[in-house]
């Protein structure tokens, strides 16, 4: 707990990131000397000191990287975070990973996909990383949590590894850390701003072994994770969309010039695929309040949550869940059951 104190109060003094903080070690030798050469004041000790005790309340772990729970994938990248925190079940940064990221605005057909994929990965002990986002990144949690069991999936996290974001995704945050994991760079409870979030890009790609790329517009963060990916040097699979739709820009540039394989669903990875198809089942289930009110006609999510009288970041996310399952479909206007 002292080597990660004094790990912590190096990283956390301003203007000290991965590489000051390697070059630090080395000069000094160890973290408890780089400490005393810091001459942290009380103020900065204590407020340290604070952060770990509410990790402590809140059973968040910190992982450095010299210790075995850190991932072995994001530690072979250069000036990888010297300490990541966790919250939630850590078996899942000791299985094999693999980050699933698209569009925040992907269609019906582009989340189902996604999902399929998700949950085959984790029938094969495979843990799906993603950032969490709304869309592509729910999808891909949601599909991975669809598997019986614990540590199918990681978030990692741009803020705090405490702090949720999208607000919407907060019951899903819940089941991550419940039975996957969440993961950050960054002090508990720190507020991320777009810099973060691009940085967070990063660590998705390096905590995994191979990357699916999803609908994604040419400039989306999606797509830069897939070019980091690219630079890492590591396989990336692109998912091949109508080139009318300008969310099929990122996946397929990327094929066009060399940089990924295309991916046509899970048979590309697995010889005995389980995700093929949908559910049958899912067809049969039971109606549920937002169900019994959508028909032919388009619904507006607002108007949904007024009927149903729950909040409107209730209703997007039992509407994704309802989408993926095949049970309604978004069109202009809004939403009509299938």
């Amino acid at each position: 707990m002292n080597d990660i104190f004094h790990k912590l109060l190096i990283l956390r003094s301003p203007g000290i990131g991965p590489v000051k903080y390697a070059e630090l070690i080395r000069q000094f030798g160890s973290a408890a000397a780089v400490c005393d050469s810091l001459r942290c004041d009380t103020k900065f000790i204590d407020s340290v000191r604070r952060e770990m005790d509410i990790a402590a309340k809140m059973n968040i772990r910190y992982i450095s990287d010299e210790c075995s729970e850190y991932p072995e994938n994001l530690r072979n990248i250069p000036n990888h975070p010297p300490v990541i925190s966790a919250r939630g079940n850590i078996d899942a940064l000791r299985r094999r990973t693999v980050a699933l990221v698209g569009t925040r605005h992907a269609t019906g057909a582009g989340l189902r996909f996604m999902s399929d994929i998700a949950r085959e990965f984790a029938q094969n002990n495979y843990a799906v990383a993603s950032g969490m986002a709304m869309g592509t990144d729910t999808a891909s949690h949601m599909g991975a949590l669809s598997v019986p069991g614990d540590a199918q999936t990681i978030a990692v996290l741009a803020g705090g590894v405490d702090y949720i974001w999208p607000t919407e995704n907060e019951r899903l945050y819940h089941e991550i850390i419940e039975r996957g994991c969440a993961i950050s760079e960054m002090p508990v409870g720190f507020t991320p701003g777009p810099a973060n979030f691009m940085r967070r890009n990063k660590w998705i790609a390096a905590v995994s072994e191979m990357l699916i790329l999803g609908e994604a517009d040419a400039k989306s963060g999606a797509n830069a994770t897939a070019e980091i990916m690219v630079s890492f040097g590591r396989p990336v699979y692109a998912v091949p969309s109508h080139p009318s739709d300008p969310r099929s820009m990122g996946p397929n540039r990327l094929i066009k010039e060399g940089k990924a394989i295309m991916c046509q669903g899970v048979q590309d990875f697995f010889e005995n695929p389980k995700s093929s198809a949908p559910d049958s089942n899912k067809k049969n289930a039971p109606e549920n309040d937002i169900l019994s009110k959508l028909g032919n006609i388009p619904m507006p999510e607002s108007v949904l949550a007024e009927l149903v009288k729950k909040n409107v970041a209730e209703v997007k996310q039992e509407l994704v869940v309802l989408e993926l399952d095949g049970r309604v479909v978004k069109q202009d206007g809004g939403y009509v059951k299938t």
